[in-house]
């Protein structure tokens, strides 16, 4: 078996900017390969089976990830938990909050599968589904929900690796999904004419190949880091709940809130024809594979942070936050050349529809400015991520992810007229409140005084 050596991570020394681009690569390529296997279903489907194929996977793909919001919330409070009991040397509370996290998460995303399930019809209803793509979303939006296990358990163990700092495994184990649900979306679209199903098919087989060896690595391993796997360890531990609980409820409030509203401006947009249905897919897509470095960046500060605030090294906390935000925006401003440049490139890789294509030019500039907003974002959520501030978590869900994105994307689209435009910009502005809030937040200096423990 490994050692704790080889498991745990110290972040605490080191020269600050090679170590982050050491652990934060591993986790770009990741992040990359989860967005470029995301985005393989949506290029595949636009080109094999057309606008009402895009319309439909760019629907049930917002309400998948709407539906991962409990994993990604806690998984992200989990991971902080553990780089901060690693900085601090709590060996036990790493365990317990392993054992609580792989119980609490893996029930709680059967008991949302079945609801999901349940309520299929109404949840496409409410969103306005185009009937040209009505059937092809209730494929995707049935077999991804039947996925959702492993979606989950994915998520748990990254963020147990990850918070005691390697980013390398979870880039292996998303490497294997990517490359599997490539080839299958290729197999099972093209040539066994499965449509929508086949792209969604593809997407579950990959997400559970690539679990059950996160899983079989982790046993394997399981000394490094002193969970044994035994039933009585995967008990609920009421202290290392309640931790999990007071971080992971706002960071959970925050993910569904974003995706809430992305849902809420899917459905305004779905109001429209297919084709605006089917550029929201586009929009999204784009977005997503510009944001998987500012996702990157997130992780590995917010790991950083973690133990470096548990250790009281607040200068080297400064140095992280200012070097992600300099490269962010460095990155921010070359991918805004390529899209003024190339953007019929871009925009070509989805589709050769020409209504699409045709009405593309309205994304441009809310894409580019989600430029900026994730370059920002990456350094506010590293520092209060790190510093596992519930309240302040809290707030920015509700500033971000509801009253800014909603707000302004009906003050934008309904109120002065910009229809689908109006409700693009909306989203990408609201992307700034996060870097508003975390700046106050700095210079406040309150980032320096860790709470109390549970």
């Amino acid at each position: 078996m490994a050692s704790s050596s080889s498991m745990i991570r110290d972040l605490t020394k080191g020269p600050v900017i090679s170590q982050l681009l050491r652990f934060a690569l591993p986790l770009f390529v990741s992040n990359a390969l989860q967005a470029v296997y995301n985005l393989v279903d949506m290029v595949v489907v636009g080109n094999f089976i057309g606008k009402a194929g895009m319309s439909a996977v760019s629907i049930g793909g917002d309400i998948l990830h709407l539906l991962t919001f409990v994993a990604m919330g806690f998984s992200s409070a989990g991971q902080v938990i553990i780089a901060r009991a690693v900085g601090a040397g709590r060996r036990d509370e790493i365990q317990k909050t392993i054992g609580t996290m792989f119980s609490f998460l893996l029930g709680i995303s059967l008991a949302i599968s079945v609801l999901c399930y349940a309520l299929r019809d109404s949840v496409l209803r409410w969103l306005n589904t185009p009937a040209a793509s009505e059937a092809f979303a209730m494929d995707y939006l049935v077999t991804c929900v039947c996925g959702l296990f492993f979606i989950y358990g994915y998520n748990i163990v990254s963020a147990i690796l990850r918070g005691m700092g390697d980013s390398k495994r979870p880039f292996l184990f998303i490497a294997i999904a990517a490359v599997l649900n490539t080839a299958l979306d290729i197999i099972f679209v093209k040539y066994l004419s499965l449509q929508v199903f086949g792209a969604a098919l593809a997407t579950v087989i990959g997400q559970g190949v690539s679990f059950l060896a996160a899983i079989v690595y982790l046993y394997r391993r399981r000394d490094g880091f002193g969970f044994d796997f035994k039933p009585a360890s995967f008990r609920i531990d009421a202290p290392a709940f309640r931790r999990l609980l007071a971080l992971g409820v706002p960071m959970a409030i925050q993910s569904a809130a974003i995706s809430f509203s992305k849902i809420v401006l899917m459905a305004w947009v779905n109001l429209f024809d297919v084709t605006f249905s089917a550029l929201a897919g586009v929009f999204s897509k784009v977005n997503t594979m510009c944001g998987v470095i500012s996702q990157a960046f997130t992780t590995a500060g917010s790991t950083m942070a973690g133990q470096n605030l548990a250790a009281g090294e607040h200068k080297r906390v400064n140095q992280i936050l200012a070097a992600i935000l300099a490269i962010g925006l460095a990155l921010a401003g070359t991918a805004t050349l390529v899209m003024l440049l190339c953007p019929a490139a871009i925009y070509g890789l989805f589709t050769p529809d020409p209504d699409v294509l045709g009405a593309a030019g309205v994304l441009t500039l809310p894409i580019i400015l989600n430029f900026y907003g994730s370059a920002t974002r990456s350094a506010a959520f590293s520092l209060i991520n790190g510093s596992g501030r519930p309240k302040l978590n809290l707030a920015i869900a509700i500033i971000d992810g509801v009253i800014s994105r909603i707000g302004l994307a009906a003050l934008l689209g309904f109120a002065l007229g910009l229809d689908c435009f109006g409700f693009w910009m909306g989203d990408s502005l609201a992307g700034f409140m996060p870097f508003l809030i975390g700046g106050a937040f700095y210079l406040s200096g309150r980032w320096k005084e860790l709470p109390q423990r549970s």
